[in-house]
């Protein structure tokens, strides 16, 4: 059962896609409605859903700032609106499906599917992730496991420079230059990585400790081999000298 939040501020809207959903009622609850986003933020930073039905034109807040203010994203996200200019944007925001209102049935049972579809690829990567940790526990491997691109890498710890976050999405930077990009949130990766060699330097960086050349004190920065420049938050700061 998918469990579902709609946030729109037109009451007539959440009537009309309440009533569209019911038509699906044995795959989908709808657990929540809000007409207000910042009463909307405080119950999606606190409560366990699946999906979140998201219209755009808000006058207090538009959806994509909602988004941005949002702890976590681990549900699907389907963009309801009026207006067909904003389909670019609300993929560039990972959301999984854009619906134009007033809903069709037919559009809102294959955004269904893409909802199961996207549920049933993230357990099965979830499962794959728990193999190759019991894997590399096993046998105690020092190198660490990347599942990406249908393949799997494995990097030495040395190799790695810094990881930087893009939402849901990470780009692990290697020596050599290269880019490895992963399906995977930072906080996710930074389990991956042994922090007696890695430290999360920012909500947006995590760095190998082991290739930093010098660290700004005055600017904020650290310089890693390369020549990559990156921030140190002053949140971080403090820990951060610790690790020396």
């Amino acid at each position: 059962m998918i469990r579902a939040v709609i946030v729109d501020d037109e009451p007539k809207a959440i009537q009309g896609l309440t009533w569209e959903l019911s038509n699906f009622n044995n795959d989908l609850e709808i657990i929540k409605t809000f007409t207000e986003a910042d009463k909307a933020i405080e119950y999606i930073n606190s409560n366990v859903l699946d999906c979140l039905f998201l219209d755009i034109e808000m006058p207090t807040m538009d959806g994509f700032q909602l988004l941005e203010k949002l702890e976590r994203k681990d549900f699907a996200v389907v963009i309801t609106t009026a207006y067909n200019e904003y389909a670019i944007k609300a993929l560039k925001n990972q959301a999984i499906d854009y619906l134009l209102k007033p809903v069709d049935s037919d559009d809102l049972e294959e955004t269904l599917s893409r909802i199961k579809n996207y549920y049933s690829k993230t357990s099965s990567t979830s499962k794959f992730d728990k193999i190759l940790s019991s894997f590399n526990e096993k046998f105690n491997r020092r190198k660490i496991t990347i599942n990406t691109d249908g393949k799997l890498v494995f990097l030495e710890e040395s190799e790695i420079l810094f990881v930087e976050s893009d939402g849901n999405y990470c780009s692990i930077h290697t020596i050599n230059n290269k880019k490895i990009v992963i399906t995977k949130k930072l906080k996710e990766v930074n389990i991956l990585l042994p922090d007696d060699h890695f430290f999360r330097i920012h909500n947006s960086f995590i760095i190998n400790l082991n290739k930093i050349k010098e660290f700004l004190k005055s600017d904020g920065y650290v310089i890693l081999e390369n020549n990559h420049k990156i921030p140190v938050s002053r949140q971080k700061k403090s820990d951060f000298l610790d690790k020396f």
